[in-house]
């Protein structure tokens, strides 16, 4: 054998060994391996999902059993089933931040999606669904290779109430009905809903329940990952003052209960069909939220929720430690697994849970119970059917990460999220024929650390904002103003000023960062940090022209003085716009896309916090000062208002047809007609005396015109505003949204169905929901239209 022929011999050789040892170290490990370990009922795929779980833990002793309360749940070897690892995370992309993720083999980065917040500023459904499968399958293809778990603990779907909270940019903003919406969109896409829409892969699944593998039944159920709605409930501050996440004790209505801190939660469960459920570390009402029997079996019972129920990390051990709910820690365990939870992130329920059995507090079969939950769940997901090579979604792998399809969505969805807030003279967009020179000044100007906000992986490709304008002029400049975002100098003005003065254009970016707000820090103002403000104002009163302001972060700020500075032209707030973020900013500035983005939450001034963050009351008390929350509730004034953006072009509406009476004749229950036949006047009736209420819903159509000379996409938001009957009555309400293109002089007609059960009513005191009779006035922009409500 010649020299050239055994060096390929041994490079061949080499090669195989590797991908041999690649391969075993990246495939996950998995139960009902053959030929030892398939032949358990628990791996016969054609009984039932509770037969099968049931059946698993019938073979289980009680140590066994309890080592299964943890997220790092322990093997057990001699039925052939490895550990598992149920925290894993994908916010807004999969994250590094559960020990179930890691980017250390074959899969390096995945697909950095804008943060929350930017995303819910697009009110575009369609895009929300997109994203949420978009990241389930990049994290099933992780899985597939030994990189994450299937069990993942997103959505956040708490109201962003008090602007000062640190995750707020985590959640789809203040309105329960936009956050209701993204919860059901983001979670049918990541648990694989719709999958065979896609157009990405065959379904094996169907063709192996078609020839008789899956039980009929439950095939339904089957999911690609499980999605965890979170952190119920009322959970929303941090740390403010001596108030702290692990003992606050959220003090909430009922009616503030059923109309703002629920719905969410609700749809989450019965429209998104999430998976998991996680109990929140505070307190509701006195009473550890992950010990809430009440709450946690409202969901099961009255919602349909088909999951498990998970603690946050190491909240049961806040219920002795910190909350001093119990005394002693075999109370805790008791408390919280009777209540209804299946799992505790941590492990007290390990270390506890045998000797609390043993003095008689706990029973197996309330251990039972969680496991059924939590098997049942592992069983949908396909982890004891196999190779997972060879199942469901088998064909994932590292091709299907980072693909140019999903960078596009990012792409697409930093652009929709965008938004612009003032625009002097239509100073935006610029025309990069005449731009010879910018200047980008800013700490956050030409940083990618932080463009995703928080709960954030290793991104595919990021940019900054510095190296997204790159592409678009000559010669572009940058200085840092500041030396971070704190900015508790300003040793770096003089550079920055001098950098202005050079340039035709300047763009300042300034805002927020980690540093300022995140999990476990609130903010104690709202006004841009530190210097920063001196910052903007010094660049823009030296600059040529008026300059362009960009706002990063998710919390609301209050720049009351750039809105009134005739040297800022232009201000665009892009929050955490992810990985595509420097270019989507740079297409708005330069005029390749026409921005169309809405505020999700309400822009506050910095009085606002004089308000106590622990106060959870959303509606107004003037009897005490407190002027309410969100655009609800909210009489203060604002900076920027709940659905605030503007675009490049100009939108008007038509009111094509919608009804002016609403009868309820035929449509009530025998206690209400007796009621309108012995009373002369009703202000309202009570939802549940309805006997249908699809029957009473109704369309409004209208044509959105676009009456500019730039293409654009709009966002359609329909609020109603219901008679005042009662203290606490909405202020207005967000009842529909959609967002249409319309090309330049064109028009588009759409649809919004109004059911009045849902959108015209409201909450009483009482935390019931009632419709009140008489005028409801429904407003679209400018437009308003009345709907008379009789009886």
């Amino acid at each position: 054998m010649s020299l050239q022929l055994k060096f390929l011999f041994f490079i061949l050789q080499l090669l195989a060994l590797l991908i041999s040892i690649s391969s075993s170290d990246t495939n996950p490990q998995f139960p009902c391996q053959p030929p030892h370990f398939n032949s358990y009922p628990f791996c016969n795929t054609s009984l039932s999902i509770t037969d099968r779980a049931q059946s698993l833990i019938s073979l289980l002793t009680l140590e066994e059993k309890i080592h299964q309360l943890s997220n790092n749940a322990s093997g057990i070897p001699r039925l052939g089933i490895p550990p598992y690892e149920w925290w894993s995370e994908s916010l807004h992309g999969v994250a590094s931040n559960g020990p179930g993720v890691n980017f250390n083999g074959y899969v390096k980065a995945a697909t950095g999606f804008p943060q929350v917040l930017v995303t819910a500023a697009s009110f575009n459904r369609t895009l929300w669904f997109k994203i949420g499968l978009a990241i389930g399958i990049e994290a099933k293809a992780m899985y597939n290779v030994g990189q994450a778990g299937l069990t993942f603990w997103a959505p956040n779907i708490n109201i962003f109430r008090d602007p000062r909270w640190g995750r707020g940019q985590e959640t789809p903003g203040e309105d329960p009905m936009v956050v209701s919406a993204y919860a059901i969109q983001f979670v049918k896409g990541f648990q694989g809903g719709s999958w065979r829409g896609s157009g990405e892969l065959i379904d094996r699944f169907e063709r192996k329940r078609a020839l008789g593998g899956y039980n009929d039944d439950e095939s339904g159920d089957r999911l690609m990952n499980s999605a965890c709605c979170k952190h119920f409930i009322a959970y929303d501050m941090e740390k403010w003052k001596n108030f702290s996440r692990y003992s606050f004790n959220a003090v909430v209505t009922k009616q503030d209960m059923e109309d703002t801190y629920e719905p969410p939660f609700r749809s989450c469960i019965q429209q998104g069909k999430a998976s998991c459920l996680m109990c929140s570390y505070n307190a509701v009402n006195g009473v550890p939220a992950c010990a809430q029997g009440d709450l946690l079996q409202k969901a099961r019972n009255e919602w349909g929720f088909k999951g498990y129920i998970t603690s946050d990390c190491d909240a049961v051990a806040t219920v002795q430690e910190y909350q001093n709910y119990t005394r002693k820690a075999d109370d805790a365990v008791a408390l919280v697994l009777k209540a209804g939870m299946d799992i505790n992130c941590g492990s007290y329920l390990v270390r506890h849970t045998r000797t609390t059995i043993e003095e008689g507090k706990l029973q197996d079969k309330d251990i039972d119970r969680a496991l059924l939950n939590l098997f049942s769940v592992q069983l949908r997901l396909g982890l004891f059917d196999g190779d997972p090579r060879k199942g469901q979604f088998g064909e994932l792998g590292p091709q299907n990460i980072c693909t140019t399809d999903h960078k596009m969505l990012a792409l697409e969805a930093a652009r929709q999220g965008i938004v612009l807030l003032k625009n002097e003279k239509k100073f935006l967009p610029l025309n990069r024929n005449v731009v010879s020179s910018i200047a980008i000044i800013g700490p956050m100007a030409n940083d990618i650390s932080n463009m995703g906000g928080d709960y954030t992986g290793f991104p595919c490709d990021p940019k900054s904002f510095y190296e997204g304008l790159l592409g678009y002029v000559e010669k572009a400049s940058y200085a840092s103003g500041c030396s971070d975002v704190p900015c508790d100098s300003d040793a770096g003005f003089n550079d920055a000023i001098l950098t202005a003065k050079k340039a035709d254009f300047v763009v300042v970016v300034a805002g927020l960062d980690l540093s300022q707000e995140t999990e476990d820090h609130d903010r104690a103002s709202l006004l841009l940090p530190g210097k920063q403000m001196a910052l903007v104002s010094s660049v823009a009163a030296a600059s040529k022209r008026p300059i362009i302001l960009v706002l990063t972060g998710g919390g609301p700020l209050d720049v009351s003085f750039a809105e009134g500075d005739r040297n800022i032209a232009s201000i665009l707030w892009v929050g955490y716009p992810g990985e595509a973020g420097g270019k989507a900013l740079a297409e708005v500035i330069f005029g390749d896309f026409n921005p169309g983005g809405r505020l999700p939450m309400t822009w506050y001034p910095e009085s606002f916090t004089k308000i106590a963050m622990n106060d959870m009351n959303m509606r107004a008390n003037p009897f005490r000062g407190y002027p309410g929350r969100t655009y609800r509730f909210y009489t203060g004034n604002r900076v920027y208002g709940f659905g605030q953006g503007l675009s490049y072009t100009k939108f008007t509406y038509k009111l094509l047809s919608a009804p002016r009476t609403l009868s309820l004749s035929g449509s009530s229950t025998g206690t209400l007609t007796e009621k309108i036949l012995h009373q002369r006047e009703l202000d309202y009736i009570h939802v549940d005396e309805l006997t249908s209420c699809d029957s009473l819903s109704f369309y409004v159509h209208i044509s959105v015109a676009n009456v500019g000379d730039r293409d654009g996409s709009h966002v359609v938001m329909l609020f109603s505003r219901a008679p005042k009957i009662f203290e606490g009555t909405p202020e207005k309400q967000l009842i529909a949204f959609d967002r249409v293109h319309t090309s330049s002089y064109g028009s588009t007609e759409t649809s919004i169905k109004v059911i009045p059960c849902d959108h015209l009513s409201i909450v009483d005191k009482h935390g019931k929901r009632i419709l009140p009779l008489g005028e409801h006035l429904l407003t679209l922009g400018d437009l308003e239209h009345s709907v008379s409500i009789v009886t």
